[in-house]
């Protein structure tokens, strides 16, 4: 997974040449230090159809107030340089796998 910034947003999503699935993540949130093994799990399962990043929130402030994430964890799908789908607040692990992958269904369609 790669680390992105305000400054490395646009050229790594924006530009991207397939699908990007973004976690906002903070060091102090629980939840997303639960999640982050999935995560990186979900990256390397779905290497083939799916770039996965990671935006440090806490460091990322003035991009979370652009892209309007309010909570951690907040997950974000863009494909083509634009946002698809969001999920953010209480995420259970259970839950992340399968909205993934209606999220690359739905681009089949």
């Amino acid at each position: 997974m790669i680390d992105v910034t305000r400054e490395t947003f646009e050229q790594e999503v924006k530009q991207a040449s397939k699908p990007v699935l973004v976690d906002f993540w903070g060091p102090r949130c629980g939840p997303c230090l639960a999640l982050m093994p999935l995560v990186e799990e979900l990256s390397t399962r779905f290497s083939e159809q799916l770039k996965v990043v990671k935006v440090n929130a806490q460091e990322n402030r003035k991009l979370c107030v652009e892209l309007k994430v309010l909570s951690l964890p907040t997950f974000l799908f863009f494909n083509r340089g634009q946002e698809q789908a969001r999920l953010s607040g209480d995420i259970h692990a259970d839950a992340l796998q399968p909205w993934v992958e209606a999220q690359l269904g739905n681009l089949m369609e």
